[in-house]
């Protein structure tokens, strides 16, 4: 921090240096909020950094636009969880189908930002921290995988059980109805008609096609 004068008025002055670039810039005091200047993470928080990456959980908009703009906000939110959110959707889509230009463009500022800071933080060269993050992005996208197999086998194992339980249902409401028909003949071999009549109604109502029995539209 040092204090400058501009045009008769004295403030502090971030001394602030570009690592991209190795260009120096000047940042008020007053506006450091405003510009979304802060520290960089403790040691302590890079672990967190790459559970956050690794974790399988994924963003992802299939609609361009609003994938655009939730991106932008948080590469201009300060802060680096946000950008290592970025930086672990659009490197999913990446795999998928190609990124436009300007989401490239996110992706490798994305990318630029959390190896720089991690490699600053824990004074290790750019490649070993590289190396880092592209293990932790491995084991999101192999968890995420997972996640979406354990997924789609519970769905088939739910239907297959539905499928079954109808077919059970049925066989039992067809045999119940075949009993009935033969009560029914039997009642009327014996001049029940009343019987046969009652022992009919029912037979149709477990077939679901007297006024009774379930809707056939189901």
């Amino acid at each position: 921090i040092e204090e400058k004068t501009i045009l008769g008025t004295t403030c502090g002055f971030y001394h602030l240096r570009i690592v991209a670039n190795e260009t120096t810039v000047l940042v008020p005091l007053t506006n450091a909020d405003s510009v979304g200047l802060r520290r960089a993470i403790a040691d302590e928080e890079v672990e967190r950094l790459f559970g956050e990456l690794g974790n399988g959980k994924i963003d992802n908009h299939q609609n361009w636009k609003g994938r655009f703009k939730d991106n932008s906000d948080k590469m201009r939110s300060g802060s680096i969880y946000d950008v290592a959110d970025v930086l672990k959707s659009l490197t999913f889509l990446s795999r998928s189908r190609s990124l436009s230009f300007r989401e490239k463009r996110m992706l490798d500022r994305a990318r630029f930002l959390v190896i720089s800071e991690v490699s600053e933080v824990m004074r290790e060269s750019a490649a070993a921290i590289e190396g880092r993050v592209d293990g932790a992005l491995e084991r999101c996208f192999t968890t995420k995988a997972r996640t979406a197999a354990r997924a789609k086998v519970a769905k088939t194992g739910h239907q297959v059980a539905v499928e079954t339980a109808i077919a059970q249902t049925s066989q039992r409401a067809e045999s119940r109805a075949s009993r009935l028909v033969a009560d029914a003949e039997a009642a009327e071999a014996e001049g029940r008609t009343a019987d046969t009549d009652k022992i009919l109604a029912d037979a149709l109502s477990a077939f679901g096609s007297g006024p009774s029995g379930p809707d056939p539209s189901v």
